[in-house]
């Protein structure tokens, strides 16, 4: 099958979306499927291009929202040699311009909201969430009335959809979602001392790190997890804290100056946004990943520390939280100050050999439940089932002309 992704960013700083799919797309290349994207980078912006058929770039103006008239007879024309198409996010331009261009196409597309639809941005941005009604009642409800299927990555995104705005109507879907196992080589020159650096205190020693790898972003919870790191005091003393991710909105200025405030920013390292050989070295050396997040409908980092064999410790907003603490993976919490530092103090106090085990649960986890080639069946189930059809109809009709 050829599918189209159409998606406002590749570009590996945007997050999660582009991770995944990089990842969905190189394991399925591997068994003859395509997967090719179309986005509103500039050309030339980052992306891991080999994992797909093709990434085309056509730029944009309007900000944030991603504007660029140019996408719709783009679609209109590169659409119709595609089995589907699938809208990855919401609130900007490229949902807009599939639902013009493919109107009265017969060509079928999928959404996946990849957790935009929560209520919890409605409730901490009451602002943007009068812009987002409205834009929803014009645009996104009809995008969404439309799909074949509206993707859900977890049981409880999909739920929470359902109360975020008015008049939704949609064929929900939900996807087992996941990546792929972390590279056994991963190790270059050079590297592997840049990530030695970022786990080291300013006397060159080494401690237990504890990991967080994401956007620093307000959702993310790095502020509680700053304040929590201060709450231990003294049980802290074995513990450094390693905040790795690129810092979009000059949030990072404000969180290391509430570091010092406390008396703990010495702690702390930044190493920025970390990919490649750096971030697997980090994410191995941990002795806990962290993500305090008061909304997530996945969590890559999550997915990847697990397949190191890397525990975690997450909020109750992270989507997969249940099935971590079923599998005796990691430790879940309210996400809030108290429930991080009860996180941070739980992990400290925890036996070294009961840690060992949650070490071997982590990665039994993350086979049993995240693998990329589960994610892979999954999306060939709910994508594929329709890409077929239409392939089969088209070489049938191909066949009568």
């Amino acid at each position: 099958m050829r599918i189209l992704h159409v998606i406002a960013s590749a570009h590996p700083r945007s997050g999660g979306p582009i991770e995944a799919l990089t990842r969905l797309s190189a394991h399925l290349k591997t068994v003859g499927h395509r997967l090719d994207v179309v986005c509103l980078d500039p050309a030339g912006a980052g992306a891991d291009d080999g994992a797909f058929g093709s990434v085309v770039r056509l730029g944009h103006r309007g900000g944030k929202y991603s504007l660029n008239v140019r996408l719709v007879p783009w679609l209109k024309t590169a659409a119709r040699d595609y089995d589907a198409v699938v809208v990855n996010g919401l609130w900007q331009f490229h949902g807009l311009a599939v639902l013009f261009a493919l109107r009265g196409q017969g060509i079928p597309y999928f959404v996946v909201p990849h957790g935009m639809m929560d209520p919890w941005f409605n409730k901490a941005y009451p602002g943007k969430w009068v812009k987002k009604l409205a834009y929803w009642m014009l645009v996104e409800r009809h995008l969404l009335k439309g799909a074949q299927n509206v993707i859900f990555t977890s049981e409880s995104e999909r739920v929470l959809a359902q109360s975020a705005f008015p008049f939704y109507k949609s064929r929900e879907a939900v996807m087992v979602y996941g990546t792929a196992p972390p590279p056994t080589d991963y190790a270059q020159p050079g590297e592997g001392e840049q990530a030695n650096r970022a786990l080291e205190n300013e006397d060159g020693e080494r401690k237990n790190i504890i990991l967080y790898i994401g956007r620093i972003h307000e959702k993310k919870g790095c502020d509680l997890l700053i304040r929590a790191y201060s709450d231990l005091g003294s049980e802290c003393k074995n513990y450094r804290v390693v905040i790795a991710g690129p810092d979009d909105n000059a949030l990072a200025g404000m969180l290391k100056m509430r570091a010092e405030e406390l008396s703990i920013g010495s702690g702390i390292s930044w190493p920025g946004m970390v990919t490649g050989a750096v971030k697997w070295s980090l994410m191995r050396s941990a002795d806990v990943l962290v993500l305090p997040s008061h909304q997530e409908n996945f969590g890559v980092s999550v997915a990847e520390a697990l397949g190191c064999g890397v525990p975690v410790l997450i909020t109750k907003k992270v989507a997969i939280w249940e099935e971590v603490v079923a599998d005796q993976a990691g430790f879940a919490d309210s996400d809030d100050q108290a429930g991080v530092s009860r996180l941070l103090r739980k992990w400290a106090s925890t036996p070294a050999a009961t840690k060992a085990a949650m070490r071997f649960n982590a990665l039994a986890c993350f086979n049993n439940r995240f693998h990329i080639e589960r994610v892979a069946q999954s999306y060939v189930d709910i994508v594929g089932r329709t890409a077929m059809t239409r392939g089969s109809l088209q070489h049938d009709q191909a066949a009568t002309d």
